[in-house]
């Protein structure tokens, strides 16, 4: 079974080096320790060269927790990043792209049948579910990561989101410890988050506690 078939969007990462005073592959190591079931690398300084590197160590922090074959490793919107990586032999398992980016049938002609393609989205439309593996909404809340978002979702309008979806759903933008039960409470199959654990004081139990209200 392919890491796409069993891919888990439950608990999603997403960090880049400015996300953290912290080494990145620490962060992801302390994340998918606690449970956390995908991380994406996301970077709007980071050079390609330097993308890589922290791909390379993510992935090797994940492998050392025995969790490759379950935790997904993404990138955000450089699907050159992902190609040069697995040129290196870095296990990469896919890319997250906005509606603006590259195109997701691009991403998929590329990547092959056996990777992740997620995709931004405010609404379902050109949502094509044997491409899209899953779709971000958000954001949840205002936030200084995603400055470039629309303006929020409610609640009511993600269950709606989730119930017409043909595909998995997660949530993001400023979520925080808080949120946890609302967003349980519209059947959306996951949350991501930035600084809720990148820019914690100890991300290790930040992610904990954002697992554990989750599953509760």
């Amino acid at each position: 079974m392919s890491i796409r078939e069993r891919l888990d969007i439950s608990a999603y990462l997403v960090i880049g080096q400015e996300n953290t005073s912290r080494p990145v592959e620490e962060v992801v190591a302390a994340a998918v320790s606690e449970g956390f079931t995908c991380i994406q690398i996301r970077s709007k300084v980071a050079t390609a060269r330097e993308m890589i590197g922290t791909l390379e160590k993510s992935a090797r922090a994940i492998s050392e927790l025995g969790k490759s074959d379950s935790v997904a490793l993404l990138v955000d919107d450089r699907l050159d990043v992902v190609l040069a990586a697995r040129e290196f032999g870095i296990k990469v398992d896919g890319v997250h792209v906005g509606q603006s980016d590259i195109p997701v049938d691009v991403c998929r002609k590329f990547l092959g049948e056996d990777s992740i393609v997620g995709l931004s989205a405010r609404d379902l439309s050109g949502v094509n579910p044997a491409v899209v593996d899953y779709i971000g909404v958000g954001v949840l809340h205002p936030t200084d990561t995603k400055r470039d978002a629309n303006s929020a979702i409610t609640l009511d309008e993600l269950a709606t989101i989730v119930k017409a979806s043909p595909v998995p759903v997660v949530i993001g933008g400023g979520v925080k410890l808080k949120d946890i039960p609302a967003l349980v409470a519209t059947g959306v199959q996951g949350f991501f988050v930035v600084s809720a654990v990148a820019g914690a004081d100890n991300p290790k139990l930040a992610a904990r506690e954002l697992v554990a209200a989750w599953r509760k």
